[in-house]
């Protein structure tokens, strides 16, 4: 078994993004008073908060695409917000560097450079919509907890083998979870009152990551739309899912479960 970097959101994306958020409007709202009062004071400081605006943009992309890499589920409604958030950030970011360019160039088209933030800056409202979707209905930046049960955990695995060690039986308490990466499935595995079981960590109806819900009287919720599914025979419980989830069997030995796909 190998660990790799966690599922949850990363920690730097929600505080960088904050930056270039902040620069790149203020570099709009300095070149509008410019226009309208002759200022050019509010010219240069547009300049450096154009300037700063971008790297930190650059910088916040990082732990974006990291995220939309590892923590957003794959085949979901998600993946698609993620790809047209990341795909507007980017939009944005070429808009005020054509902007700067046009700056630093000198040739005093200031209207230009203006319409070039103002597109930019709309966007940017866009993709903060988006992004606020992906955390609050989709939960990407929520740390994962179980009531009582403790923290989230996760474990990649070698998908060569066929009968694969997933936890110890002591590993997990009740009710909870842990997600596995064997290849390019992602398992679930949880304890339950009659022991452990097994299960795809996908909802059929949207494609929330079932690690992420709660499970209890083994039935896993998902966390996007509350879809509830039998955890043993992969049945739907409840809606708005129509289709059921796939298990998988798991054995008990010397202390050990494994899974055999």
């Amino acid at each position: 078994m190998r660990s790799k970097a966690s599922i949850k959101s990363h920690p730097l994306h929600p505080i960088l993004v904050s930056f270039p958020i902040a620069f790149l409007i203020g570099a709009f709202v300095s070149d509008l008073i410019q226009a309208f009062s002759g200022n050019a004071n509010f010219w240069i400081t547009a300049y450096y908060l154009e300037v700063a605006g971008i790297v930190m943009g650059i910088l916040a992309a990082i732990p974006g695409f990291i995220d939309y890499l590892y923590t957003i589920p794959p085949k979901s409604s998600a993946k698609k917000r993620g790809a047209k958030h990341g795909l507007l950030n980017v939009s944005q970011l070429v808009l005020f560097t054509i902007a700067l360019i046009i700056r630093t160039n000198g040739s005093g088209n200031d209207i230009l450079i203006i319409i070039l933030e103002g597109a930019g800056v709309i966007i940017i409202g866009i993709t903060g919509w988006l992004g606020s979707t992906l955390i609050y209905r989709n939960q990407i930046a929520v740390d994962p907890r179980y009531a009582e049960a403790g923290k989230w955990k996760e474990e990649y695995l070698d998908p060569s083998k066929e009968k694969m060690k997933v936890a110890a039986l002591d590993e997990l308490k009740l009710n909870q979870m842990k997600l596995l990466h064997v290849g390019n499935q992602r398992i679930v595995i949880g304890k339950t009152e009659n022991g452990y079981v097994a299960f795809e960590d996908h909802c059929t109806h949207r494609g929330g990551s079932l690690a992420g819900g709660a499970i209890i009287c083994s039935t896993v919720q998902c966390p996007w739309h509350g879809s509830q599914f039998h955890v043993v025979t992969g049945e739907v419980k409840s809606g708005p899912a129509k289709q059921n989830i796939k298990t998988f069997p798991l054995t008990e030995t010397a202390g050990n479960v494994y899974l055999q796909l």
